[in-house]
């Protein structure tokens, strides 16, 4: 099989890749840089030069292929807004090319919007901008074979540059490591190759639903979080106002704990890299 895969050469997409050329896969990636496209090819996938905004490449890449992963998402929070519809326009543009076919689509998906402890069968609120399930759900609708994968808000790992990293950073700069309230909202977690090979199995399970989690840690308390921050930088674990956080003050106070019992059941998956405190808690996160 010829899976096509966007965000290639992410944190996730790399992985994603990865993973299906160990399975056997042939793989062709989406990389917008020589840079990128060099590393990319070295992992033994094709390489298909563009951005997220090249629809027709998109399209054409998706029609040569036996499956589709879409991972990318432009991580550039002060266009945030932007990003999403970029996203959303995306999905919607390979309508054109899927509907019809037997071309299954995994896209990728988080978990804001969605009460403590939804299952895969909840569906979110419009809390977040971010409409890449949605616009899942209307290809969907439409006749294409479409799922999403709702990946944990820390995909952490030795690497991560996401929201574990901005935390220890936001408490070095400030010389606290802070939480808000009595920081009892919890967080969501997947070790990287964890939540890669929750793709993989979906492909194999002929995306028998629409949407799975790729959640290992259920439920981490925000402020067990920050204690292992706190401890490993010798500074001290205080509650803080939302203001102490700026632009990631939604992300700290937000409670995205959900069930992956479905998954887990459904594809057999079982996580096997470390927990999220047991991983943040080791000196590759405080290198820097």
């Amino acid at each position: 099989m010829h899976v096509f895969v966007t965000g290639a050469t992410g944190w996730v997409g790399s992985e994603v890749v990865k993973d299906l050329i160990g399975a056997g896969y042939l793989v062709s990636g989406l990389a917008r840089s020589d840079d990128k496209a060099r590393a990319l090819a070295a992992t033994g996938a094709k390489v298909v030069r563009g951005t997220l905004d090249d629809l027709d490449t998109l399209r054409r890449a998706a029609w040569s292929a036996d499956a589709v992963i879409h991972t990318a998402f432009n991580h550039d929070f002060s266009r945030f807004i932007e990003n999403c519809e970029q996203d959303r326009r995306l999905i919607a543009a390979w309508d054109s090319v899927l509907k019809g076919s037997d071309t299954p689509l995994i896209v990728t998906s988080g978990l804001s919007g969605l009460a403590r402890g939804a299952t895969e069968a909840d569906l979110p609120s419009d809390a977040s901008p971010r409409k890449s399930e949605a616009a899942a759900r209307a290809l969907a609708e439409r006749g294409v074979r479409a799922a999403a994968v709702r990946l944990a808000p820390s995909v952490h790992g030795v690497g991560d540059h996401g929201f574990l990293p901005i935390l220890i950073r936001l408490a070095r700069e400030t010389g606290v490591s802070a939480y808000i309230g009595e920081g009892q909202n919890c967080w969501s977690g997947v070790y990287r190759t964890d939540a890669a090979r929750v793709y993989r199995q979906v492909l194999e399970d002929g995306l028998s639903q629409s949407v799975y989690h790729a959640v290992a840690d259920q439920a981490v308390p925000f402020k067990a979080i920050a204690e292992v921050i706190g401890r490993r930088l010798g500074l001290p674990v205080e509650s803080r106002p939302r203001e102490h956080f700026g632009w990631f003050a939604m992300m700290a106070g937000a409670d995205m704990a959900v069930s992956s019992v479905q998954t887990r059941e459904r594809l057999g998956w079982t996580p096997v890299g470390p927990g999220l405190l047991a991983d943040l808690d080791q000196a590759d996160y405080f290198m820097g």
